[in-house]
């Protein structure tokens, strides 16, 4: 009993990492499960939803199809659907009810593929992992299918890889990467995955560097490079002295053809508080606040996390109780409001909301700490 999380609550799933990702590409996504589910994530885990429409459908996967198997089924609304709405592709996600009965989405996908010759992502998220892995699964499958191989580069054109509203919501942090990108000389060659077209996306192998802004795509970035020798830097521009390290590097990464992360990978000096939150998007905050207002903190992930994506002394924490042990003795605590309840009286806590843990509840306190200097009130 000890993983039962009695206070805390969970992460999005790995379903609507799927969907986020694919949200704005003019595809067909399907989740293959019970009706109800959409409404959950177009509710509390798609912002855009409210302003943009996108194709996201459920199943809506009975008990007995469960039990005795109804691909036909599926796949014939499936086709019904994409005859109506001709879209640039479909997609199939899992759940947990096509995991307990070994649907195969590879297969799925092939059926619909060879009867409408649209073509067709067989993505087997099961609802049992973070958004993370379900938004990296559906880059992958992106990478796989539509990205065209390149080899004329344009010059100082980056990639933006991870960028979906799980992390950054809709607060103007993407607009405010993009303009910061393009104030510091680059051309932005495509957004993954908010702003961006298919056939944007499709072309990002023209491009000299990738900016990692998420953990969920460093396997992409890691696809770029070994197919296409494009390098990546991993970093978040929070802060206004952070940024112009993280342009520097990415400047410094198209000279060298080498990745990196921008980060400090070692911070000797005692922490002086803690932050909760994904890897990425977390140290890159830890390594602001310590260059603009010498505050050392240490991020602890509940997430799943790459080594190399941590500094030496952060950690992953996946337990609630030993997340409370770690807290105990923390005179500051930077994490979503939802965390509250496990942070002692003692310490000074500040909310600091994350769309795909809290979901629309701190929407509004969500602040852009885009390529702005840190202050004690941000």
């Amino acid at each position: 009993m000890k993983q039962t999380a009695s206070f805390i609550s969970a992460y999005t799933a790995d379903t609507s990492g799927v969907c986020s990702a694919l949200y704005e590409l003019g595809g067909l996504v399907i989740m293959h499960d019970a009706s109800g589910c959409n409404s959950t994530y177009h509710t509390h885990d798609e912002p855009r939803a409210y302003y943009m429409d996108s194709a996201v459908y459920v199943s809506a996967l009975t008990e007995m199809e469960a039990v005795m198997g109804g691909d036909d089924r599926l796949v014939n609304d499936i086709l019904v659907a994409a005859k109506e709405l001709n879209p640039n592709f479909i997609a199939i996600c899992g759940t947990p009810i096509p995991l307990i009965s070994g649907v195969d989405f590879a297969a799925l996908a092939t059926m619909c593929e060879n009867k409408c010759g649209i073509p067709s992502l067989g993505i087997a998220t099961n609802g049992m992992h973070s958004y993370l892995s379900g938004v990296s699964q559906a880059y992958q499958a992106l990478f796989n299918r539509f990205v065209c191989p390149q080899t004329a580069k344009v010059k100082g054109a980056v990639n933006i890889l991870g960028a979906t509203p799980l992390d950054f919501s809709i607060n103007s942090q993407v607009e405010d990467i993009r303009a910061f990108l393009e104030g510091q000389g680059f051309k932005i060659q495509s957004c993954w995955s908010m702003g961006s077209s298919l056939e944007e996306i499709a072309q990002s192998a023209q491009a000299e560097v990738n900016l990692v802004l998420s953990s969920d795509s460093l396997p992409l970035a890691k696809l770029f490079q070994k197919k296409y020798g494009i390098p990546y830097v991993v970093g978040v521009p929070y802060g206004e002295k952070f940024s112009q390290k993280l342009a520097g590097d990415l400047k410094a990464a198209i000279a060298s053809g080498n990745s990196s992360v921008s980060y400090a990978k070692n911070t000797a000096c005692k922490p002086q508080g803690i932050i909760i939150g994904e890897s990425v998007t977390a140290c890159s905050l830890a390594q602001s606040l310590a260059m603009d207002l010498n505050l050392n903190c240490q991020v602890v992930t509940p997430l799943a996390a790459s080594p190399e994506l941590l500094r030496e002394i952060d950690r992953t924490c996946t337990d609630e109780d030993d997340l409370t042990a770690l807290l105990k003795d923390a005179p500051l605590v930077i994490a979503d409001g939802l965390y509250e309840p496990v942070v002692p009286s003692s310490a000074k806590f500040y909310n600091l909301p994350h769309e795909a843990f809290s979901g629309r509840m701190y929407r509004d306190k969500l602040p852009n700490l885009i390529n702005k200097p840190l202050k004690k009130e941000n």
